[in-house]
């Protein structure tokens, strides 16, 4: 096949050179494309900035992707807002404290609009109140979001006392009462704070009582002490329930679990070192709380082999319609069961002996988290950048490096498409002996062994290439930190498709909340993804299919 001289020269020029005008220098050295603002918004969105990456710190990475954010509102900010919701209230995001600081972010530019132009933006202030209970489904979110609110210096004017103020009067009264007693205060904000700053007028006897508790405590509500008696109604005896608690016995506080389902955020540390009250907490514990437990509830012997506990629990993970209820992410499947098949906390001196029913159980449920994908039939070659820079980026500032989150990504296309294979990548090819019949937790720790390197991320289609192996789609996962080697990515696709005469697609999937990709803009052939984004695999199957 004939090649033009411009391939030549640009299968000449190394990756510490420009071979296009819309490359920008990356962090490692080389050049990068960038991803436009609005792909910037959805890696935010999903992925964060905590942690920084390898090359840089959390807050300038933060400030980044930011200016970026705002870029977008400017542009559009109805548009941002829909996206906001669409990727926190489908629980495509691991932590939701990116959507609640775009969101104020969101507030404060419509307020700065409305003054710097002198006319009200009906629409967008609207967006915005719908958005809220949305985005903020919980009183810690909320705190969060009064948080970003003061820290933006957004102030406190009407539209914005009128926002909190819906997102209390509009929630049903008993699922407000669980609220207050389960979230009472986080980020140097309480419901005390919030009752003084927005004034919020009750319509029922039960937001009476409500927010009466919300600003002064159990006194508030004018009813004495907490006697035995429960009061008749649903939300006043939710409130006499966790006021209840704090002097009851062992026997009788046991039995306000069972009968008020309390949870165990409202208990005191006393209570929560006795193992009968974990046992009672269990059966009404949320799905999130009872994963984040599993090490603690086996540590104190509620869950053991073989006994009722274990049995509710494995049941409970194997439910599809429990973990998307509770809009449970994969990542925090995959931080669980990598933290208790090692058998010991992350931070802390607890440790237990891990039960093997839950931690197949917890392997089962990672799949689950992600929304269905259909088989394409297609040829993946699954590479991974092993990297330095990607085992130096923490994914959402937990103990996982970006290239293990990356191999659990790879596994859940491998787990669907019969023909895949896995390989690695830095500076030089890595063999991988990973097989999707593999637990999440062993290939974790076998990723995690590898040696820190440069970053080539030709290197899967040169590879391809030159062992004459028929791949339909390349799929790398990474940070796009290329700086290794004399062929640019996109141009090495160019030459696989050319001396295979396949036309193989490459997708992208961005480990890390940067600005950079491999994929060309021009090329419809390309694109880039979010890593960690629940939705992603099923959508990287519709782009190759």
């Amino acid at each position: 096949m004939t090649i033009s001289y411009i391939e030549h020269l640009a299968f000449e020029t190394p990756q510490t050179e420009a071979v296009s005008p819309k490359q920008q220098p990356n962090h490692g050295g080389g050049f990068s494309f960038v991803v436009d603002d609005w792909m910037r918004l959805d890696r935010f969105l999903i992925m964060g900035s905590e942690g920084g990456t390898y090359y840089q710190s959390e807050q300038k990475l933060t400030i980044e992707n930011m200016k970026a954010v705002e870029r977008c509102i400017e542009t559009d900010a109805l548009r941002v807002i829909k996206r906001i919701v669409e990727i926190s209230d489908s629980g495509r995001a691991y932590k939701n404290d990116p959507a609640l600081l775009a969101l104020a972010a969101c507030s404060k530019t419509v307020a700065s609009r409305n003054l710097r132009d002198g006319k009200t933006w009906t629409r967008e202030y609207a967006a915005i109140e719908a958005a809220l209970p949305k985005v903020a489904r919980t009183s810690t979110h909320l705190f969060h979001f009064a948080e970003y609110h003061k820290a933006l210096k957004s102030g406190w004017g009407r539209r914005t006392r009128r926002m909190f103020r819906k997102w209390y009067t509009e929630m049903p009264s008993e699922k407000l009462a669980y609220q207050l007693i389960k979230y009472r205060s986080r980020d140097g904000w309480s419901h005390r704070d919030l009752m003084r700053k927005i004034k919020p007028e009750a319509r029922t006897a039960d937001q009476r009582a409500l927010f009466a508790f919300a600003a002064k405590g159990y006194a508030g509500l004018d009813l004495g002490e907490a006697h035995d008696d429960a009061p008749p109604d649903a939300v006043t005896r939710t409130l006499w329930a966790f006021e209840r608690s704090k002097t009851a016995s062992k026997k009788e506080l046991l039995n306000l679990i069972e009968q008020h389902h309390l949870p165990h955020e409202c208990l005191s540390n006393e209570a929560l070192a006795m193992p009968e009250v974990w046992e009672a907490l269990l059966p009404s514990m949320g799905m999130t709380a009872m994963i984040r437990r599993l090490g603690q509830m086996t540590s104190n012997g509620v869950l053991a082999p073989l006994n009722g506990n274990t049995r509710f629990v494995v049941e409970s993970l194997r439910d599809h319609d429990k973990l998307r209820k509770a809009r449970i992410h994969p990542m925090g499947i995959l931080l669980a069961l990598t933290t208790y098949a090692s058998g010991r906390g992350v931070k802390g001196a607890l440790t237990w002996q891990p039960v093997q029913a839950i931690s197949d159980a917890m392997d089962e449920a990672f799949y689950a988290t992600f929304k269905m994908i259909e088989p394409t039939g297609k040829r993946h070659l699954l590479a991974l950048d092993v990297s330095g820079s990607m085992a130096g980026a923490r994914i959402m500032n937990t103990h996982l490096a970006a290239r293990e989150a990356s191999a659990a990504m790879a596994l859940v296309t491998a787990n669907v498409e019969d023909s895949s294979h896995f390989m690695g990548f830095s500076e030089q090819f890595i063999p991988l002996n990973i097989t999707p019949r593999q637990r999440l937790d062993d290939v974790v720790k076998a990723i995690s062994g590898l040696p820190f390197a440069g970053t080539d991320c030709a290197l899967p289609m040169v590879w391809a290439l030159k062992n004459k192996i028929p791949v339909d789609a390349f799929c790398i996962y990474t940070d796009s930190e290329t700086n290794y080697g004399n062929i640019h990515p996109h141009i090495a696709l160019e030459r696989y498709r050319q001396g295979m005469g396949i036309p193989a697609k490459l997708a992208v999937v961005g480990m890390v909340a940067n600005q950079q990709t491999i994929a060309n803009p021009d090329d419809a052939g390309m694109m880039d993804f979010v890593g960690f984004d629940a939705a992603m695999p099923s959508i990287i199957s519709d782009f190759l299919r």
